[in-house]
């Protein structure tokens, strides 16, 4: 009798206990990330930005920590980011996975608004936005997470613009030297409607983006973007595009390709493409105005010589070389476009 009436205390001790248990484990954990927002909020006053809030919620008990934070603005990043930038959101909500503690999870909810260097805001809303980070927090962490879902928003440049699907993953290396890989990203995207109010010489919609590649160091210095730039170039720094992949109306490319900074501070380098389309798409830029007419000619004279026809009828490919120089897109010595001056403040 005696070790029945035990056995009952054990098994109704053992939940109670437990409960208690994750109970304390919540309690600590939301505890310390409420602390380390803190400090992460006087970091930023500290460098000069101005933040804002109301006061911070904790739940997720018993399976998460959460910290949801209303009414979140910040403002500031200049000189850095010449003009600045302002971001506020209806919430922002902090998350750390009790049974994954090494991971921290940061969700921006309801309406945002975002303004980048003086220009007028852009108002936009998600399904969804997460971004992951990993534990313990660092100045540079080792990687990166963004899922967004059916992000839309509101542009100056006319119209709206949305984005169905968009997943991006990043890893740093922030003692890379020149050579050596300092980011490496990895980026799909799917429907994408660019505002109405910029050309779309493809068509309103872009199926599918895919971009996969390696930033090489060093990390840039400066205090403005151009002699972060010149930094960078300075140190030997590359961006190299393992992948790209497009496919937007009549035009499907895929390509690979290897970019530096030139003396003016202008992109230039060299790859190839794979274009499946080529005549279509030669169109489309030209009734657009984006090539001449005799620029699309020529181009299509030389890709017809160089094309695949495959035997079951679908439409040809042709793979060429591309280099950009002086500004100057061009495909086995055949000038395609100038591209405008990317203007450093």
């Amino acid at each position: 009798m005696q070790r029945r009436r035990r056995l009952w205390i054990i098994l109704l001790a053992t939940p109670l206990m437990l409960l208690a248990a994750d109970t304390l484990y919540w309690w600590i954990v939301v505890s310390n990330l409420e602390h380390g927002f803190g400090a992460w909020e006087a970091a930023q006053r500290a460098a000069g930005w101005t933040e804002q809030h109301g006061p911070a919620v904790r739940s997720g008990w018993p399976l998460a920590a959460t910290l949801t934070v209303p009414a979140m603005s910040i403002a500031g990043g200049n000189p850095s980011i010449p003009g600045g930038l302002a971001w506020t959101a209806d919430r922002l909500v902090l998350r750390v996975a009790l049974p994954q503690p090494q991971s921290l999870e940061i969700m921006p909810e309801g309406r945002q608004r975002l303004r980048l260097a003086g220009y007028a805001e852009i108002p936009f809303t998600a399904d969804r936005t997460r971004l992951v980070f990993p534990l313990p927090a660092a100045p540079w962490p080792g990687s990166m997470e963004l899922v967004t879902d059916n992000l839309r928003a509101d542009t100056p440049i006319g119209g709206d613009a949305s984005v169905q699907s968009l997943r991006l993953h990043l890893d740093f290396s922030p003692d890379a030297q020149s050579g050596e890989p300092a980011v490496t990203f990895s980026l799909k995207t799917e429907m994408i409607s660019p505002p109405s109010g910029i050309v779309r010489p493809f068509g309103p919609r872009i199926a599918n983006l895919e971009l996969d590649g390696t930033l090489s160091g060093p990390v840039p210095v400066g205090h403005t973007p151009a002699e972060q730039a010149a930094a960078w170039r300075d140190g030997g720094g590359s961006l190299e595009i393992q992948h790209l992949a497009v496919v937007w109306g009549p035009l499907d490319l895929t390509a690979s390709a290897t970019l530096a900074l030139d003396d003016q501070l202008q992109p230039m380098g060299a790859g190839s493409a794979r274009l499946v389309g080529y005549a279509e798409t030669l169109d489309a830029l030209t009734a657009h105005a984006a090539i001449s007419r005799s620029a699309a000619t020529a181009t299509k004279a030389v890709l017809s010589l160089l094309a695949h026809n495959p035997e079951d009828g679908s439409p040809p490919d042709v793979e060429v070389p591309l280099t950009l120089q002086y500004r100057t897109l061009s495909m086995r010595q055949v000038p395609l476009v100038r591209l405008p001056e990317v203007d450093w403040p």
